[in-house]
């Protein structure tokens, strides 16, 4: 079963204003047509009112990098889902490795962002992926059962939620996961999705690859069968690199 591909951009902490608006509109004005991909971009909070300007209009949905799991109260510098909802968002990431490694979210508490935002209306992003050590000890598909059970139950709403695999070892290096390791992680997750919630929607739910994806690899990567398109960092900074690899994901179809 082929599922439709799904293109996500990343942008971190980049971007001003400015900027932001040069590459939206580098990017509005040369996706495929027809566009038979989903696309998103995921902005830093200061832009997501503007720039969900920027793509009213288009097939461009709008999508955040994290939110908080209560709906408000006294979290300085945090944002709720009903917050994200408000803006504009139809996507939030959860569960980045930036956001356990560098900032030490747990299980715990990734489980309750993900049902926070479902809540919302918000269509989950929910990342997983194994630090190079632990693959280098053959432990990548126990790291990424845990991280699925930490998170997923049969109660969520299949139809807001996508998993993005992103080896940590492959973020912002430059090494990218071989179309062969891509597909074998991939393959094992689905087979865990229909631990959660049954074989025949564990084959509709998309899995997106992350990891240096680039124009050069991106194609290989999105033809492999249980690879449903990418979550994109670096390179979808640059309007002809992230519509190079949209591109990619529309010929996989």
């Amino acid at each position: 079963m082929k599922r439709k591909p799904f293109v996500a951009g990343n942008w971190k902490m980049h971007n001003d204003l400015g900027a932001a608006r040069e590459l939206m509109g580098g990017l509005r004005g040369n996706l495929p047509k027809p566009l038979n991909v989903d696309v998103a971009v995921c902005t830093p909070f200061t832009l997501l009112y503007p720039m969900g300007k920027e793509i009213d209009g288009t097939d461009i949905k709008l999508g955040a990098q994290n939110c908080h799991f209560e709906p408000k109260g006294a979290f300085t510098g945090e944002i709720s889902a009903q917050m994200l909802a408000a803006a504009g968002c139809t996507y939030v990431i959860i569960g980045h490795s930036e956001r356990r490694h560098v900032f030490g979210e747990t299980g715990d508490m990734l489980r309750k962002k993900v049902v926070a935002a479902q809540e919302c209306g918000l269509h989950v992003i929910y990342c997983i992926g194994e630090l190079l050590e632990e693959r280098e000890a053959n432990r990548t598909e126990q790291v990424v059962e845990s991280q699925l059970q930490e998170a997923l139950s049969p109660d969520l709403r299949t139809d807001l939620l996508t998993l993005a695999y992103e080896p940590v070892w492959a973020i912002g290096t430059g090494k990218t996961a071989t179309p062969d390791q891509a597909q074998a992680v991939h393959a094992f997750v689905r087979a865990k999705l229909s631990g959660f919630f049954g074989q025949e929607t564990a084959q509709q739910l998309r899995i997106q690859y992350g990891g240096s994806v680039k124009p050069g690899n991106a194609k290989t990567l999105f033809e492999c069968p249980d690879v449903d398109g990418g979550l994109v960092g670096g390179a979808c900074l640059v309007a002809e690199d992230f519509v190079a690899i949209i591109s990619a994901a529309q010929e996989s179809a």
